[in-house]
């Protein structure tokens, strides 16, 4: 089975994002005054196959944590379908 995972690596909450600021400046500078607040982070669409879900969600799984995620800086989610 071929899966497709839709992966959003994102700066932990706590943590300070210097070109989310530098872009929220940016914002603020071209009066988007409503803006308060711009996370930046990654977007990943990886194709894999595997035998069934659960095996595509382990495989995704290890490779947010041992590549894709810094887990000191950074948190994931991802979307996993069948394609």
């Amino acid at each position: 089975m071929n899966f497709r995972a839709e992966i959003n690596v994102m700066p932990h909450k706590e943590l300070l994002d210097p070109q989310g600021k530098a872009v929220a400046n940016g914002l603020h500078k071209m009066n988007y005054t409503g803006v308060q607040d711009v996370r930046i982070g990654k977007h990943i669409t990886i194709t894999l196959s595997a035998a069934n879900k659960d095996e595509a969600t382990k495989q995704v799984e290890e490779a947010c944590k041992k590549l894709l995620a810094n887990a000191i800086m950074e948190g994931y989610t991802f979307e996993l379908t069948e394609v």
